[in-house]
This record gives C-alpha cells, structure tokens and sequence, in this order.
C-alpha cells in the first residue's frame, strides 16, 4: 500500500489518498487531486523526494497542462525538509502500528487524515540545536 499526502503550509491541512502501488499514474492522479482543490492559476509548490515514479513522462505531462504546479526535490537523505513528512510519522505511530491489514490501515488513514482535519494548524517547525548550524561565511 502506498500513501500520497499532500500539506498546505499555510493552514496545515492534509490532503491524503491510499493506493495499491506507488506507480506513476496513481501519482499523477493524486496530483490532479490536489489541483483540482486549488484556485485556479494559483501557484502550487510540492516538494517530492527523488523516487522515480515523480520523475517521468507521465509526470512530465501533467506539468505541462498544469503550469501553476511546480515540483522541488529534496536532496536525497533529506526528508526531514518535507514538512509532510512530519504527518507521515504522526500517521505512522497512530495508525500503522494499530492495523495489521490493509482494510485496517486504509481505515485508520481515512480516521487520522479526518480528526488530523479538524484541528489542522501549521507545523511550527524550526531547526534548534544551534551546535549543528551552518553560518555563512
């Protein structure tokens, strides 16, 4: 099973879809579920790891009929700079480790993904320990 969420900064909503396969068309589905939920030429900025499934022609054509999206890819090892990946692990902790089939689990995504809802707030995330900082030169 394969889970596609999408986050809005902004508000903190999460946008969730689970799918059989983490394919190119699934993904591209998803992506056109999550613009089909924005105003239109608004810009859209989504942040991906590098899986190759982000990375072609199908994927490739979709940008092109959506030119308001933008796709950024995090530096491999990076994930921790995908604010969704924040939701991931909450989702994780309380849903995957509760189901232990994927009916159960694709439940307890639709469960987390709607109480998640009802309290959405932005990720105040920010980088603190200051021993690991890089200054400018």
């Amino acid at each position: 099973m394969s889970l596609y969420a999408a986050l809005d900064v902004k508000t903190g909503k999460v946008q969730g879809k689970t799918a059989e396969r983490h394919t190119s068309a699934e993904f591209v589905d998803f992506l056109e579920q999550v613009v089909s939920g924005c105003k239109p030429h608004q810009e859209i900025h989504i942040i991906l790891d590098n899986l190759s499934a982000h990375k072609i022609s199908q994927v490739e054509e979709f940008l092109q009929r959506n030119s308001n999206a933008k796709l950024h890819f995090t530096p491999t090892y990076s994930s921790w700079l995908n604010q969704v990946e924040i939701w991931f692990a909450a989702w994780n902790a309380k849903s995957l480790l509760e189901a232990s089939s994927l009916p159960s689990r694709i439940s307890h995504h639709a469960l987390h993904s709607r109480l998640f809802a009802k309290t959405a707030h932005p990720f105040n995330w920010k980088y603190s320990d200051v021993r690991r900082r890089i200054f400018p030169c």
